[in-house]
């Protein structure tokens, strides 16, 4: 039985299909209409060794919030639904990830218990069209709905682009760490039995 599932999306903002393979190999075909965000998901499933198809139509000329944020909803969701009962998985992930001057540590647990924490510098430098606050609504979106308690953080950094490539990085590693599959039985981690 393969890791793997597709979910649809469609509102008045936006329209949204994921389709995710949790044991591939990192092959990616992603399209949302903006280009950084696209480069951050394609990451997402080379550093996750997961095989991602992405296909995002949205408001952007409103601006790029509703896209990023229910790209997050839909793919936690696929993700969510790829891991089944949650069985057998390591549950937690952790990983440290530099880019240039950028350090990210990112920590997940698959506990079906929801919650967010971003921690990113203040003063970031440079500020362009898909900025630290998008990427923060896309994590808060995936977390509700992939069911996980998520940790992001940047220790230090001052380029936003290589800041956001690092969170993103380290999250795909983390991610593939805690929904590896362990060895032995295939019961819930979890002393109360159940995720």
């Amino acid at each position: 039985m393969g890791r793997n599932a597709e979910v649809t999306r469609k509102t008045k903002e936006t329209d949204i299909s994921v389709k995710i393979d949790l044991d591939g190999t990192g092959t990616s075909d992603i399209s949302t209409s903006i280009p950084f965000f696209d480069h951050m998901l394609d990451l997402f499933a080379v550093h996750g060794f997961m095989d991602l198809t992405v296909k995002a139509a949205g408001d952007i000329d409103v601006d790029y919030h509703h896209t990023v944020e229910d790209v997050g909803l839909v793919l936690g969701e696929a993700l969510s639904n790829a891991l089944g009962d949650r069985k057998g998985i390591c549950r937690y992930g952790e990983a440290s990830v530099p880019m240039d001057e950028a350090l990210t540590r990112v920590d997940v647990d698959f506990s079906n218990r929801p919650y967010l924490v971003y921690n990113v510098p203040d003063d970031l430098r440079v500020k362009g069209s898909f900025d630290a606050c998008l990427a923060k609504e896309f994590f808060r979106a995936f977390s509700v709905k992939g069911g996980l308690n998520l940790h992001v953080n940047t220790v230090y950094g001052e380029n936003e682009h290589h800041v956001v490539e690092s969170i993103f990085k380290a999250f795909a590693r983390a991610v593939n760490a805690a929904v590896t599959l362990r060895k032995g039985p295939a019961e819930t981690l979890s002393s109360k039995g159940a995720l």
